[in-house]
């Protein structure tokens, strides 16, 4: 049996899951949800504000036009922080649930191979991401041109693409850590160090590009049909290498072990 034996079959029945457990409609309902009230929010902010009192203290508080920028910068923001802690979410107990239940061992008595087993996961959860980021910025797109003006939808696509990339490094230490511990507090303990680490290192000048979360920016410009602002391609590199070297070590450490 190879070690990738039987893996249609598993995402097949990971995607199942997350449909029949409702796991799929509630990552897909938040992200849209956010999504949408990105562009709300930045348009209503400014009266929001002037509502709530402009004078504060002796002090007038002035609002500028919002902007599609604004816009942008609010959807980034949004999908970015409540996509990071939905990755942790759904990573957390992707294995570490299923060794504490017993149903790891069960279902690996099929004929399935052990990396099958681990990459029908890592699939299933980059594609439950990827559908909840897909709905949040179709929606974003939608009410942007309807308050702002339409976005070019080349760049829009890749700054969602860029942002899941983002979310799938937080989701692939998670999903790691899963793997290596038997809880999923521990593993979701170390996705939250993870993300607080990722954006730490955002803020270090030279290195910062490369954090998950330092490619919020080129997100934003590519949105906007913007040039990213310096060189893309190495970050994407690093994250993707980070997210191979996550899923590749939770392969190792998972046909070591004794389920």
């Amino acid at each position: 049996m190879s070690a990738f034996g039987g893996f249609r079959l598993l995402l097949g029945k990971e995607v199942r899951e997350q449909v029949r457990t409702l796991r799929l409609v509630v990552v897909v309902a938040v992200l849209a949800t956010f999504g949408a009230m990105s562009p709300l929010l930045a348009k209503l902010l400014p009266d929001i504000i002037k509502m709530a009192g402009t004078q504060a203290a002796g002090f007038t508080i002035t609002m500028p036009p919002p902007t599609t920028a604004d816009a942008v910068a609010q959807l980034v923001k949004n999908l970015g922080q409540f996509g990071a802690l939905i990755a942790i979410l759904v990573s957390m107990g992707a294995v570490a649930t299923e060794k504490e239940r017993g149903t790891a061992g069960f279902v690996l008595t099929k004929p399935v191979g052990r990396g099958a087993f681990i990459m029908a996961k890592a699939v299933a959860i980059a594609l439950l991401l990827a559908a909840g980021i897909a709905a949040g910025y179709a929606l974003a797109w939608l009410y942007t041109a309807l308050l702002f003006e339409a976005l070019p939808l080349p760049g829009f696509v890749a700054s969602g693409v860029v942002l899941w990339l983002s979310l799938l490094v937080i989701g692939g230490v998670t999903f790691l850590f899963s793997v290596l511990a038997r809880s999923s507090l521990v593993a979701g303990g170390a996705g939250f160090v993870a993300l607080i680490v990722a954006g730490t290192v955002s803020a270090i000048p030279g290195i910062g590009a490369y954090a998950p979360t330092g490619l919020s920016t080129p997100a934003v410009a590519l949105a906007l049909g913007l040039p990213p602002g310096g060189d893309l391609g190495g970050p994407i590199l690093v994250n993707l290498a980070l997210i191979c070297l996550a899923v590749g070590m939770a392969g190792i450490a998972f046909r070591r072990q004794e389920i």
